[in-house]
């Protein structure tokens, strides 16, 4: 079942128009969430994250979009599907058909879809450089559009060529983030990622594990530029996003890493009263 606009619908009632903006012109937005333990985890940031993104594109926010009532169309949407935990939860915002490249309103319609989730990490975990393309240092580049396609051709890149995953850098040659997160190198106990203003999306586990960070007595948190050359220089890479939480790198080209200390980060990430007050 699918939750269009509050009604739910089976996927073969769902009827979207050939002029859907989101199919022709990727004027959509998309959160993806993890049900676990009766909750959605850190929905509150995810909600906000999803209304600031909103106002950038000069989208309409509907009078009756509030915390409660998404994240009830969200468990009624968990619950007609008959799941209970570990659910991958996909909404989309996308504006109402009608238009050229300027739209004819800017009310929006909402797309949520549900299904079970396996998180099977990998034991082997290798990533390398995309360089076919580069995204854009701006701050359209922090949103979560429906316009993808780098992180799409970077994902074949990465089957074609046995990895796990693929690091997208920007028209300045920074290291900006892998293709499904963001990206995180440790060395010694200094931590870096790449700050927003390079173009990386706004990772709501990215913002989560910079304020468990910034607690820490044993690690000093900066978001910096991250030049390629620093990958194999450092100590450790790991990976995070909403499904994974934290994934340790295990390899980076010619360079293989000990993630022993990725495992540390993770525990204490998941210790803090941060990530333990939003799975009550």
């Amino acid at each position: 079942m699918l939750n269009f606009n509050g009604d739910f619908i089976t996927e073969n009632k769902l009827n979207l128009l050939y002029n859907n903006r989101a199919f022709s012109y990727g004027d959509a937005l998309f959160e993806t969430l993890k049900f676990q333990g009766g909750s959605i985890q850190f929905f509150e940031d995810h909600y906000f994250r999803l209304l600031a993104s909103m106002r950038m594109l000069r989208m309409e926010i509907p009078n009756y979009f509030t915390l409660d009532y998404l994240e009830n169309q969200i468990k009624k949407t968990i619950e007609l599907n008959n799941l209970s935990d570990l659910v991958r939860i996909k909404m989309q915002i996308f504006r109402k058909y009608g238009g050229l490249y300027l739209p004819k309103t800017n009310t929006i319609n909402f797309l949520i879809e549900v299904s079970s989730l396996e998180i099977n990490k990998p034991n082997k975990y290798e990533i390398d450089l995309f360089k076919d393309y580069s995204i854009y240092s701006g701050l359209l580049s922090t949103l979560k559009t429906t316009n993808r396609v780098i992180n799409v051709l970077s994902s074949i890149y990465a089957k074609e060529n046995n990895l796990e995953n693929c690091i997208l850098i920007n028209e300045k040659k920074n290291v900006v983030e892998v293709t499904n997160g963001n990206i995180f190198l440790i060395k010694g106990n200094e931590i870096k990622t790449p700050p927003i203003s390079d173009g990386c999306i706004k990772g709501i586990i990215r913002k989560k594990l910079i304020e468990t960070l910034q607690k820490s007595a044993d690690f000093v948190i900066l978001e910096a530029e991250i030049s390629p050359f620093e990958l194999q220089k450092s100590d450790a890479l790991f990976i995070t996003n909403s499904i994974i939480g934290i994934q340790a790198v295990t390899k980076y080209r010619k360079k293989e890493f000990d993630i022993t200390i990725v495992e540390k980060i993770k525990t204490l990430f998941e210790d803090s009263s941060i990530i333990n007050q939003n799975l009550v």
